[in-house]
């Protein structure tokens, strides 16, 4: 053991970290009464630095992602997150905080003495968190992950955001796991694709005519992007972004000074036409509703955002639908239902996803063809499902939701209740968008809401605004306010009044 002196007792405050260092090591130190523990000072998910996150009933925040860790000792409560903090060996002495250079031995891999088989179809950023979950809780029988894609899961939410702006090449888009942490806990990775579920039996049929008996399975395939049934959708430079295969078609095909015209505002739409302008492409949205995201955000975010996209060169168009795709080998233009014509080397659609659950026709579907889960996310006897393809309770109605991070926190909980818990999702959905620079944080799910306070303007971030429903928060909105909204985070787990809540906010604003 080699002890450092590193702070001052009476410098760590109660209510947020203190960050030091050791030999450049980033180490966080939280207190608690005469109590000071010590854990690694970034986020493990995206490497956020915790110090500018939230001490919140118990709970660290990351500001980026809203991945939560028990202050106690640093284990992992909510994702995106997929570990634990790795803790520090802590001394107070004589008014002095003293912190060893090297973590302590994190948790043993569980050993193998349970004969059940667990199916996980997908291996996304639910699936992915299913795994970890299942062998965090101690499980230690067979797992199997079913993975549509050659390449292990990975942050889909960087393609639309960093990789096609050229921020991060392809190669850089990390899995969410490696080999070593695969071959370690024992976890069997099939590339293959589900054909048939026959629950009463609990087998999984492949493609390759393979077939899999479980004890219990998860399905977390996701959703595939939507296209249109338009003249011309087949032309070779017509693409959709949903995977890595998508970005890189992209990327192959764009040149600077190239005319793009994006059909569709969905988020993945605004996104790339936001990345694509870093390209230097003039880029054209043929847009569905008169304001972005007004649905969503409010209409004076949505506002500013759009503001935002135009002042950096993008042409938002909302007279007309696409009709046509026009060119005979390669594209030439789109053209509108009003006859409006708009010149294109490349098109990209984003006007949403579909459920993928074709495989699964026994199981109770929505109309849309998501599978209808209970709350503890069960679809059938031995059968869970969660993400894109879950229409799940909340708050008394049935939705669906399309956002990474609830996938995750879906995941943990059917993990547990795979285990014989009970679990029930109670938390609060959370998604960010990326544009030209700016992230905007959204909590919550406001379908609708009476009135709407601000703090600052979503014209100038920083910014936060509160959507209040009947006095209480339905979701906030924020630009570069982490450490305020990681509080709200948790705060929102329960009702919360708009008058505390911007209590709470003065209290914890950066």
């Amino acid at each position: 053991m080699s002890l450092h002196q590193v702070a001052r007792f009476a410098d760590v405050r109660e209510d947020r970290g203190l960050e030091v260092n050791i030999n450049d090591t980033p180490i966080l130190l939280l207190r608690s009464g005469d109590q000071v523990r010590a854990f690694q000072g970034k986020c493990p998910h995206a490497g956020a630095p915790l110090v500018k996150g939230a001490v919140c009933h118990g709970r660290l925040i990351c500001p980026w992602h809203k991945a939560a860790f028990r202050a106690e000792d640093g284990a992992l409560c909510e994702p995106p997150a997929l570990d634990s903090l790795a803790r520090y060996h802590v001394e107070v002495r004589d008014g002095d905080v003293w912190v060893d250079d090297q973590p302590l031995p994190a948790d043993k891999i569980p050993p193998a003495d349970d004969a059940r088989t667990f199916v996980i179809i997908g291996a996304g950023a639910a699936g992915t968190a299913c795994v970890a979950a299942l062998r965090e809780k101690g499980f230690g029988g067979r797992i199997l992950m079913i993975d549509r894609e050659a390449e292990a899961g990975y942050d889909r939410t960087v393609l639309s955001k960093y990789v096609l702006a050229g921020d991060m090449a392809i190669k850089e888009t990390a899995p969410l796991r490696d080999e070593t942490y695969f071959t370690q806990q024992r976890i069997e990775r099939l590339h293959g694709e589900v054909t048939l579920l026959d629950p009463g039996a609990r087998q999984i049929q492949l493609a390759d005519g393979r077939r899999l008996d479980y004890d219990a399975a998860l399905i977390a395939t996701g959703g595939e992007p939507k296209t249109l049934a338009l003249p011309g959708i087949d032309l070779p430079q017509v693409f959709v972004l949903r995977s890595i295969a998508h970005a890189r078609q992209i990327l192959d095909a764009v040149r600077p000074g190239q005319r793009a015209v994006i059909i569709g505002d969905s988020f993945i739409a605004m996104e790339v036409a936001s990345s694509l302008r870093k390209h230097e492409l003039s880029v054209t949205v043929v847009a569905r509703h008169p304001v972005p995201f007004a649905a969503q955000l409010g209409e004076s975010v949505g506002q500013a955002i759009l503001a935002r996209h135009r002042a950096n060169g993008v042409v938002y168009h909302t007279d007309g639908e696409a009709a046509r795709i026009e060119g005979s080998h390669k594209v030439e233009a789109v053209v509108l239902d009003n006859g409006q014509r708009f010149a294109a080397d490349v098109v990209i659609i984003g006007v949403g996803v579909r459920p993928a659950t074709e495989p699964f026709a026994q199981l109770a579907r929505e109309q849309d063809q998501s599978l209808s889960v209970d709350a503890g996310m069960r679809v059938a006897d031995g059968v869970w499902a969660v993400g894109d393809i879950a229409t799940f309770p909340l708050n008394g109605a049935p939705v669906r939701i399309e956002h990474w991070r609830l996938a995750q926190q879906q995941a943990r909980i059917a993990a547990a209740n795979m285990l014989g818990g009970d679990e029930h999702y109670l938390d609060v959905p959370f998604f960010w968008t990326y544009h030209f620079g700016k992230r905007y944080d959204y909590l919550g799910h406001a379908e609708h809401w009476d009135e709407v306070e601000f703090k600052g303007t979503p014209e100038h971030p920083p910014f936060i605004a509160l959507l209040g429903k009947d006095g209480l928060v339905a979701a906030a909105v924020a630009c570069d306010e982490g450490r305020a909204m990681a509080a709200l985070a948790q705060r929102m787990k329960q009702p919360l009044p708009v008058d505390e809540a911007w209590r709470l906010v003065r209290d914890f604003s950066s």
